[in-house]
């Protein structure tokens, strides 16, 4: 991740533009392929040539040696589920979590892509018919992004998006991972600022503060239960962050643009 908060040019904006509609474009399609029978590994491919029939690339392929187009996490698997042959079931709930890239960007050995714009973001979807409590809890996710949101502006700190994000979701009785955050984006998928989605001392003894054209991720991540974690270890050797408790886990995420009024949201389908 880059140390350097940078604010964006117009120019870089507009880009970013392009690559959050994409992105939130493959989001809402990916949405729409989850059902009882298909596997994670199909709803992957699709998305991956969705992002690339629309003139982006998926900036997840690869990335830190990640094994697929987009990160597909199913019930107790909190963020950077693999795609696999798993078959999803009714009652599952299943978050995807990808990034488009747009303008300038060149493929690297692995065929990462490097430079150009991303645009990065989250949902979790019902598998057919859901509990009722893991209903809630996606409805206390992306509530807690809501309150997140409306603190992302000019002049506040990354800490009162946070304890936004935190309030919110302990409001509702979740919990909060806190081993991952969100982030600034650009040119690279993770810059500077971490956005953490709770308050500690650290957190608000160096929380940096919003300027108009920085652009973040805010990206709440909660658990039905404890927030405690534990990691399995895939066969390719990629870790899986799951609930501790094996409770379900839910995860929504938008790249916003501060701006000198409400925040922009970039990770949008329509204008």
């Amino acid at each position: 991740m880059s140390e350097r908060i940078t604010l964006k040019s117009p120019h870089q904006i507009e880009l970013m533009r392009q690559a959050g509609r994409l992105a939130a474009m493959a989001r809402a399609y990916g949405g729409s392929l989850v059902q009882p029978g298909i596997t994670t590994r199909e709803i992957d491919h699709e998305i991956g040539k969705f992002i690339k029939s629309h003139g982006g690339y998926p900036s997840c392929y690869h990335l830190y040696g990640f094994k697929g187009n987009a990160c597909i996490s199913v019930n107790d698997e909190i963020i950077h589920g693999v795609p696999s042959g798993r078959k999803l079931k009714e009652g599952d709930i299943v978050s995807i979590d990808l990034t488009a890239c747009v303008g300038d960007y060149r493929l690297d050995s692995q065929g990462v892509a490097v430079g150009g714009y991303h645009g990065d973001c989250c949902a979790t979807f019902p598998c057919g018919e859901i509990s009722e409590e893991a209903r809630r809890l996606i409805e206390g996710t992306e509530r807690a992004f809501w309150a997140g949101f409306r603190m992302a502006k000019a002049g506040n700190h990354v800490s009162d998006i946070s304890r936004a994000v935190q309030t919110s979701a302990e409001g509702d009785g979740y919990s909060l991972v806190r081993e991952y955050t969100g982030h600034g984006i650009g040119r690279s998928v993770h810059e500077a600022p971490e956005v953490p989605n709770y308050v500690s001392p650290r957190t608000l003894s160096g929380s940096p503060r919003l300027y108009k054209n920085m652009v973040i991720c805010v990206e709440p991540m909660v658990n039905a239960g404890s927030a405690r974690i534990r990691n399995r270890r895939m066969p390719d050797g990629w870790e899986v962050p799951m609930t501790a408790d094996g409770k379900l886990a839910a995860h929504y995420e938008n790249t916003i643009l501060i701006t000198e009024g409400e925040a922009e949201i970039l990770t949008r389908c329509g204008d």
